[in-house]
């Protein structure tokens, strides 16, 4: 038989689709699966508006069979099958799509028909597996079968054939094995099982494949040992119906639940469960899991965001990163949508306007939702924000502060009032009536926040604070600026002050030299008297864009940038210290200088900064003790 040439720009395609395009040669499967059902979706919808054709639907079905001795996997289905010219059309023109045209059709265009994708182009992907594809085809429209076969690039042969029922069978003679490839391991019942699982499970008809089971002997004796034996039969592989796509007074909690457990292999519920049922220009559905922990993996590189990416059933890719921003890597889940075809961008799935359409949508709603655990559910949103907090927070300082609009409600802050986590919303509507700005504190916990000299100021005159514990907090507030006209105040910046500065600044003038003195004792960029400590001798406060936090932080990260606070040593004017000092300088400079070191020492201690000189420090109080 004479073989019959591809079309010259068919034989480069064919070659780009088998060596470039496909990358994972697991979806051929999929591919060739995902055409059987758009050949049984084609077939139901004739007999629904021609009375020639009867089916029952119930009988419609794929079946997968191989056998490791003739290296063959076939995939046969019961649709509308082709007649020659289809074959002809649809396989001797690579990327001439049966699917595609059918649903051009005026009568089908607005019908709820789910045809997957594109028959021309998904078929030659199982040339990445096979050196030989035969085609057996009888249409419904025709008496004759047709047997289509290539081996690849050389062309391809049609001719009669004899087929009994109609419909398609593919059969792969699958490529021996190589250095480099396993290709027998597509000959293996775990390995089509896992590939249907994963790929298939949603297509709407049964896929069913012969598996082995061990089924329990019959006893001819009740005293008889246990005895089992391996039996083959017929097992509907795939699950059919997604719970996404179940009618939500069907689903439970614990069906959710389930789901989540299973699919994610967590051992704890989710926390939040989100679904969503979008139609119009772009439809889809999602199911969202906001986990209750953070997943073991989540802060190494070996961790990846993303939703699994469906088109009406069938999986594109397992982790579509485009689909959630990066401060809500945490969630997982699945979308589901019609308006992503399934081509060639089922194995390299570019930016398409639809998906940025529905991550714009799951992004917003992942945001409500959170917002409604803050109104609605509070306990269970403080549960989340302890886990998943600082993604949030990161979230505002990445990109220049390009996304603080969307996650400045969602970000809390324990109160110097309540010591339990409050939002910035619920801080603004706290705030005394004369009170302008929000302030904010920092250190390592709560309690050490608590005991700052800088803090006391504020809890006298019932001010309340926030108290920022996490290394990226400060960062955080600096990128917002301002929340409801409020800007944010460090209260350990150098000009926060809620007294009355006019005698403090006379008295500072007054005391010039000996503040001076004490600076180049010490080495500091300045030196002053304060009236905002109570209790405490001294207190270090910052000048300047960089505090003693943020130098904590950048100074701890890999690399040699060195950032130093410029810092300002604070002594009380009201503490029995300030007239110390004020004695020694005019008395005996040279005690002076020990007193300073002793004192800078000690704010230091105070603000978890190290000393430098420890040991002298150390020596230096011996000798105060032992006067």
């Amino acid at each position: 038989m004479k073989k019959r040439e591809f079309k010259s720009e068919s034989k480069r395609l064919l070659d780009l689709m088998i060596n470039s395009i496909y990358t994972n040669k697991d979806i051929f499967l999929r591919e060739l699966i995902s055409n059987a059902s758009d050949a049984m979706d084609k077939l139901y919808y004739r007999s629904l508006t021609d009375d020639k054709i009867k089916i029952n639907k119930d009988e419609l079905e794929i079946n997968v069979f191989y056998d490791k001795d003739m290296r063959t996997i076939t995939i046969s289905d019961n649709g509308c099958g082709m007649t020659e010219g289809e074959l002809e059309s649809n396989l001797g023109t690579i990327a001439k799509s049966g699917s595609l045209a059918f649903k051009q059709m005026e009568e089908v265009k607005d019908k709820d028909i789910d045809i997957i994708g594109q028959f021309g182009v998904g078929f030659y992907s199982a040339f990445m597996v096979s050196d030989e594809i035969t085609v057996i085809s009888k249409s419904i429209d025709s008496n004759e079968a047709y047997k289509w076969n290539s081996t690849g690039l050389d062309g391809y042969t049609l001719e009669k054939c004899d087929k009994n029922t109609t419909g398609t069978d593919i059969i792969l003679h699958i490529k021996d094995d190589t250095e480099d490839e396993k290709y027998s391991d597509y000959l293996n019942e775990y390995k089509l099982r896992d590939l249907i699982k994963k790929y298939s499970d949603y297509i709407h008809y049964p896929i069913k494949m012969e598996v082995e089971t061990e089924h329990l002997k019959d006893k001819k004796n009740k005293d008889d040992e246990d005895e089992y034996e391996t039996i083959k039969e017929i097992e509907t592989i795939n699950s059919m119906i997604p719970i996404w796509k179940r009618n939500k007074n069907e689903v439970t909690d614990e069906d959710y639940e389930h789901y989540y457990t299973d699919t994610y292999y967590d051992y704890e519920k989710p926390l939040k469960v989100i679904t969503t049922s979008v139609e119009g220009n772009i439809s889809y559905k999602s199911l969202l899991f906001i986990p209750s922990h953070v997943p073991y993996d989540f802060y190494t590189k070996d961790y990846e965001k993303g939703l699994s990416l469906y088109s009406n059933g069938v999986m594109i890719m397992e982790k579509c990163s485009d689909l959630v921003p990066d401060y809500y890597s945490f969630v997982k889940g699945v979308v589901d949508t019609e308006d992503i075809s399934l081509n060639i961008s089922r194995e390299m799935l570019q930016k398409t306007k639809a998906v940025s359409i529905i991550s714009k949508n799951i992004e917003a709603k992942i945001t409500k939702e959170l917002k409604d655990m803050i109104e609605n559910d509070r306990d269970n949103y403080k549960k989340f924000f302890k886990v998943f907090g600082n993604n949030l927070k990161f979230g505002i300082y990445n990109n220049y502060g390009m996304n603080k609009d969307t996650l400045q409600d969602l970000i809390m802050f324990n109160s110097s009032k309540t010591k339990d986590l409050i939002t910035l919303a619920e801080y603004v509507k706290n705030m005394k009536e004369e009170q302008k700005e929000i302030y904010y504190a920092c250190g390592e916990t709560i309690d050490k926040i608590d005991l700052l000299p800088q803090v006391e100021q504020f809890k006298d005159k019932d001010y309340e604070v926030l108290y920022l514990t996490d290394y990226v907090d400060e960062f955080a507030l600096n990128i917002l600026g301002q929340y409801d006209g409020k800007k944010f105040k460090n209260v350990s910046n150098a000009d926060t002050n809620l007294e009355d500065n006019k005698e403090l600044d006379k008295l500072n003038e007054e005391n010039k030299e000996l503040l001076t003195f004490i600076k180049d004792s010490i080495n500091i960029s300045d030196v002053k008297f304060t009236n905002k400590l109570k209790s405490h001798s001294v207190c270090l406060t910052n000048k300047g864009n960089v505090s003693v936090e943020m130098e904590k932080v950048i100074n701890a990260m890999p690399g040699d940038e060195n950032i130093n606070a410029e810092l300002i040593l604070e002594i009380n004017e009201n503490h029995p210290i300030a007239d110390k000092i004020k004695d020694l300088y005019e008395n005996d400079q040279d005690k002076l200088k020990e007193y300073s070191k002793v004192l800078y020492a000690q704010a230091r201690l105070i603000e978890g900064l190290p000393i430098e000189n420890p040991t002298e420090i150390s020596n230096l109080i011996c000798d105060f003790l032992a006067k």
